[in-house]
């Protein structure tokens, strides 16, 4: 093992977990597809002839990157954000991995390899407020047990390079919020949808898959001050529009959860207003969305509520 990879204490406090795995982390499209095509053992060979070459990142490594970069910004006795590195690899396959995380100055410390087992099991124990992957039965898997979890997938087009701030956007319904309303909006149309909400306006919604992250990264946010500096931005980017803002308006209030930017669309594709806002990744569970959104930057597909049905 690296002797960059040191063990940590097991009740260290942690600010925000995320597990992310190696295909997600890095580009491992060729291997992966060569593993699909010849097996274990010719994947194996092929990764011991490349061990020493450095592997190229990928899709969900500038938001690691800039994750682990907040580290360098809190105040000792504050609680760190950690990145667990989930793999399907061996130990002795990912090798490469290590080498690459060493090369690239990821301050990744602890991993999990199943030797071709699922690695979703494995996000729970830690306590993974976050786990982002390419395979999409383990992020199904995951959110069945309680963790937030996104099927990544890159943008169609190279991106601009980004600024040093790290930004998060999220859908509402489905994704932080429960998909109750946007059962209504599809059963019973859009103007049900509007009358439902507006009803209820002061009824809080019920809390989605990603919640609990949303809460991790405000408890995050809180640890840095606010304004325009503040390395960590994020928005809610939904397709609700008037009367229906006002719920979601409240329902955030009563979490005592804050988001930097609000963007009722009313059905407008978001793709655009995502680039606008230079988002580093965004969460939905419409696949339409995703596919609007990965025009222009990378996106985190929810495999849940009534938009996925099983």
């Amino acid at each position: 093992m690296p002797p960059s990879i040191r063990p940590l204490d097991d009740h260290a406090p942690r600010l925000l977990t995320v597990a992310v795995t190696s295909r997600a982390l890095f580009d491992l499209e060729e291997s992966h597809s060569l593993f699909e095509r010849e097996g274990v053992q010719a994947y194996a060979e092929y990764q011991h002839r490349l061990e020493d070459e450095v592997l190229e990142p990928g899709v969900a490594y500038p938001v690691v990157r800039k994750l682990l970069a907040l580290n360098r910004q809190l105040p000792d006795q504050v609680p760190k954000v950690e990145v667990i590195l989930l793999s399907r690899n061996s130990a002795d396959t990912g090798l490469r991995i290590f080498n690459s995380i060493q090369h690239h100055g990821l301050d990744i410390v602890r991993a999990v390899f199943t030797a071709g087992e699922p690695t979703w099991p494995y996000v729970a124990p830690f306590g993974t407020d976050l786990f982002l992957s390419a395979n999409p039965e383990s992020v199904r898997r995951s959110l069945q047990h309680g963790v937030a979890a996104a099927t990544i997938l890159p943008a169609s087009r190279a991106a601009a390079a980004h600024r040093d701030q790290l930004r998060i956007a999220f859908d509402g319904d489905a994704v932080i919020f429960g998909d109750e309303s946007e059962r209504i909006s599809r059963e019973q149309g859009v103007e049900a949808f509007g009358l439902h909400e507006h009803q209820r306006a002061h009824e809080p919604l019920s809390g989605g898959p990603f919640r609990g992250f949303l809460s991790a990264l405000h408890d995050l946010q809180a640890a840095f001050p606010a304004g325009e500096d503040a390395p960590i931005r994020t928005a809610l980017v939904t397709a609700r529009s008037a009367p229906a803002h006002e719920r979601v308006i409240r329902t955030l209030r009563e979490w005592d959860v804050r988001l930097d930017e609000a963007l009722f669309l009313g059905g407008r594709a978001k793709g655009p207003f995502l680039a606008a806002f230079g988002a580093d990744i965004f969460f939905d569970d419409s696949a339409h969305n995703i596919d609007s959104a990965r025009l222009h930057v990378a996106a985190g597909h929810v495999p849940h509520g009534v938009a996925n049905p099983d």
